[in-house]
């Protein structure tokens, strides 16, 4: 599974290359990509990143894939699945995640993308339940996962131990999709 590529109509989801630092850092520099994810990335920061997501994908077989436009071979930002972290009720269960590049916005990517990570789960992985996290004011990912078919778990909620106290970012809502029967 190490080398998981998925590839939809539009889109490929895919490991990531060395070359996708640049675009990476520069989508994660902008004020409304950032928004509801904390500050700006450094390069320094990409490529910490980068090389989290290529460790996870040789470790487990599976990482937040780098999303790339099949026609075009643009990098559009990221859509996979990880394991939880650390610090949040779903550590070690299957998240799934999404973040793009605002030019992508509005156009249906981040939702085929979910959809073909999610049915890769089902396909792959021994997994009864797909996990999602947010910000609560997150209106976007929060729309989409509810048109994914996820549900709020509001018994769930946290305070996302990787963030200061007092850090506006640090509140999360937890959303989860079970395995069809």
């Amino acid at each position: 599974m190490s080398d998981t590529v998925i590839e939809t109509s539009r889109l490929l989801l895919r490991g990531w290359r060395d070359a996708d630092v640049v675009p990476w850092q520069a989508m994660c520099s902008d004020p409304e990509v950032m928004e509801h994810l904390g500050p700006p990335m450094t390069m320094e920061d990409a490529k910490a990143y980068v090389a989290r997501m290529q460790g996870m994908q040789a470790q487990h077989g599976h990482c937040f894939w780098a999303l790339e436009h099949r026609s075009t071979g643009t990098f559009l930002g990221f859509c996979g699945v990880k394991p939880g972290a650390a610090g949040t009720p779903i550590v070690d269960k299957i998240e799934i995640g999404w973040r793009m590049a605002r030019a992508w916005w509005g156009a249906g990517y981040a939702r085929e993308a979910a959809q073909a990570s999610i049915g890769w789960v089902w396909d792959n992985l021994d997994a009864d339940t797909i996990w999602a996290i947010t910000t609560p004011d997150n209106d976007r990912s929060q729309g989409l996962m509810v048109r994914l078919g996820m549900t709020r778990r509001l018994d769930m909620d946290f305070e996302h131990q990787a963030l200061p106290e007092g850090d506006p970012l640090r509140p999360h809502v937890t959303y989860e999709i079970r395995r069809p029967a």
